[in-house]
């Protein structure tokens, strides 16, 4: 009820405003229709016109600078009508605003999650990256000379274990096809041939090859062997032929291994 009833004062007091306003706008119209009437009514005195025009005209706006505004209406029910309206208008124009702005808000709220939670992650992945690199080099600071020599060491000891290895299979492999002579003379006609003295301690092709390359390896700047009865002929003629050994230049007792580059 209460609502309508203001409802109803607002509706008369727009009018009385539109009223005043129509008014005044009367008013204006007018004079202006009446300075258009005295521009077509000008004669030969126009200069003279126009300079008491001009001098009226300042005067008048010495006057208008120094009168004070008054508002057309004088009803304060109108002015509280009026008022009351533009405020509504205002607060609906404000909230629409503070929707805007919230949304916006909202928006930048849920960005600055994103981005604490991609910053959180980063974090996460700098502490694992930097906590290895730590570990890293705390493991690497503990690796003493000590320890370095004992990983040579156990590379040589491999090393050595395959040069066996290769050794013991190149040892049976000459057993098999390179036999020592049969002391008795027994078999084939060329074996028959290479008979020799049972008293004789023959070493095998195998020991033969062994002297000449640990004699290489343990004294490079003399890799001669000296042979003796004990070096049979026919093994030691078949390496020198082959190009796997060679004699001494100055003495015919001497062998060493080719030099394999």
């Amino acid at each position: 009820m209460d609502q309508d009833i203001q409802s109803a004062q607002c509706s008369e007091a727009k009018a009385l405003l539109f009223d005043d306003c129509e008014e005044q706008f009367g008013l204006l119209q007018k004079l202006q229709n009446e300075i258009i009437l005295a521009d077509t009514e000008t004669n030969d005195d126009e200069s003279n016109e126009a300079l008491n025009r001009l001098n009226a005209i300042t005067a008048e706006l010495e006057q208008w600078q120094e009168m004070d505004p008054k508002l057309l209406p004088t009803n304060p029910e109108v002015l509280l009508a009026v008022g009351k309206e533009e405020l509504q208008t205002l607060n609906s124009q404000l909230k629409m605003v503070l929707s805007c702005s919230q949304a916006k808000l909202d928006a930048l709220k849920e960005i600055l999650k994103r981005e604490q939670t991609w910053l959180a992650e980063k974090k996460e992945v700098l502490n694992a990256v930097s906590e290895r690199v730590t570990t890293l080099r705390h493991e690497n600071e503990k690796l003493s000379e000590h320890s370095i020599l004992q990983d040579m060491k156990r590379k040589i000891n491999n090393l050595k274990d395959y040069h066996s290895s290769l050794m013991e299979t190149l040892s049976d492999m000459l057993a098999e096809h390179f036999p020592l002579p049969d002391p008795q003379g027994n078999g084939t006609k060329k074996k028959r041939a290479a008979v020799y003295d049972a008293d004789i301690n023959l070493i095998s092709l195998s020991e033969i090859i062994e002297k000449l390359t640990n004699k290489t390896l343990e004294t490079p700047h003399d890799p001669y062997v000296t042979t003796d009865d004990t070096f049979w002929p026919p093994y030691m003629e078949m390496l020198l032929r082959n190009g796997i050994a060679i004699r001494h230049p100055d003495d015919c007792n001497k062998i060493r291994l080719e030099l394999f580059v």
